[in-house]
């Protein structure tokens, strides 16, 4: 079986770089050819730029990458492999029964996992990976699990078995305490399917199953710490939208359309990188310094506090929030980088230059880079969208590059196996 891969959701090319274990040297790509990305989809419904498309072609070729909605591409065009990648916005998934018969059942529009969705049903791959924020798992909060129970009966409607996990980066030895869902999914016409299917769904989530052999967890089980369900009991995708609530735990699977979750814990790693050793050697450049005059400000949004604020309909309540390190401690991994790093705001990290003198600074864009695992100015490309502002949110919506390298690794062994 050929090593092939469809990109959705492309963004500055994480999943790639991380399979094809991507070197920069500030003017050269040098790209493994571990696995061939056959065609891939990056657009910013939100810019009329399109700077992480731009950045995708620059260091990819002119044809790697196409710059169009994907609600608007026929899924049957798109050529077919082996491996479907994507990191995909968590939005609101409900589904209603259409008006006409003829049409079944219907999304919103403009919601990416029917997109996916439609590429399952159209393509069939073999084995999709996706990644998402872990809240996916609980939302919304007025129908908790409703839309990850949407996606698993997508799953199961179309063929497939499949396992997540919530992987924070910084437990197993990446610079960045990021906590993302990962979602592998597996056809039923695999030989990998045959296999795993015969395996206990506890076992595959401890020991036997992607995430158990590439990110090690405690064999602890907790009494309160595991459920399941059968997607098979409800009627379909909309019966679910309608009445499904259920707890999703942070490690699970569904076979053949039994649901299974479980509460588990990293192993603890013995070897870490820290934010300290992502920082740039000697000085940077000025316009990173925090003014004098912005100093105070930056105290403040750091610090704890509780406000009192008024609810819509006029009804006060105190809103509190405690104190986050002020500056960054260097001997700890980063935390959660956002879109919105580098800007004056709470969550930006801060860098002390001298303590005693109260001279700090922001990340340069290049630190953000190495947090995420990137190569140093793989987003300081020659385009007028790419502004030094797009570069951090370039890297707050990013993936961490070290996770999907890892798995990229045990990825090929099973596609290998399928000979």
């Amino acid at each position: 079986m050929e090593k092939t891969v469809v990109e959705l959701f492309a963004g500055v090319g994480g999943f790639r770089c991380g399979f094809n274990e991507v070197e920069f040297d500030g003017n050269n790509v040098k790209e493994q050819d571990n696995w061939d990305f056959v065609w891939a989809n990056q657009w910013e419904p939100s810019t009329k730029t399109q700077a992480a498309f731009d950045c995708y072609i620059e260091r990819f070729g002119e044809n790697s990458c196409i710059c169009k909605d994907i609600g608007e591409i026929d899924k049957n065009m798109i050529p077919g492999h082996t491996l479907l990648v994507g990191g995909f916005p968590c939005q609101d998934y409900s589904v209603a029964r259409s008006l006409s018969n003829e049409k079944g059942i219907e999304g919103k529009k403009g919601v990416l996992w029917w997109e996916i969705a439609e590429v399952l049903e159209a393509k069939h791959p073999p084995f999709v990976l996706l990644e998402n924020v872990d809240r996916l798992l609980r939302s919304p909060s007025t129908q908790r699990g409703r839309d990850f129970g949407i996606m698993l009966r997508s799953f199961l409607d179309n063929g497939y078995a499949v396992e997540w996990r919530v992987i924070n980066a910084a437990e197993y030895g990446f610079p960045q305490r990021r906590r993302r869902v990962f979602i592998f999914a597996y056809h039923e016409s695999t030989n990998y399917f045959k296999k795993m299917s015969k395996v206990p769904a506890e076992q595959l989530v401890y020991k036997k199953g992607i995430f158990a052999r590439n990110f090690k967890i405690k064999d602890i089980k907790l009494d309160k710490g595991r459920s399941s369900i059968s997607a098979r009991d409800y009627e379909d995708i909309v019966y679910i939208s309608d009445e499904f609530d259920f707890h999703f735990f942070n490690a699970g699977c569904m076979v053949n359309g039994a649901v299974n979750t479980y509460k588990v814990e990293s192993v603890d790693c013995k070897s870490k990188i820290n934010l300290g050793d992502m920082l740039e050697k000697g000085e940077v450049d000025e316009k990173y310094i925090i003014t004098e005059e912005s100093l105070k400000k930056w105290k403040y949004l750091k610090g704890s506090k509780k406000l009192e604020r008024k609810k819509p309909n006029g009804e006060t309540y105190c809103y509190s929030e405690g104190a986050i390190a002020f500056p960054d401690h260097l001997d700890a991994p980063a935390r959660t980088m956002l879109t919105s790093e580098g800007t004056t705001n709470r969550s930006s990290h801060i860098i002390a230059v001298d303590e005693e003198n109260d001279i700090y600074r922001i990340l340069t864009p290049v630190e953000t880079e190495r947090i995420q695992m990137f190569p140093d100015n793989w987003t300081n490309i020659e385009s007028k969208a790419m502004t030094e502002r797009r570069r951090y949110f370039m890297m707050g919506n990013a993936l961490v590059v070290g996770v999907v390298e890892r798995l990229g690794k045990y990825l090929e062994e099973i596609v290998d196996n399928e000979d």
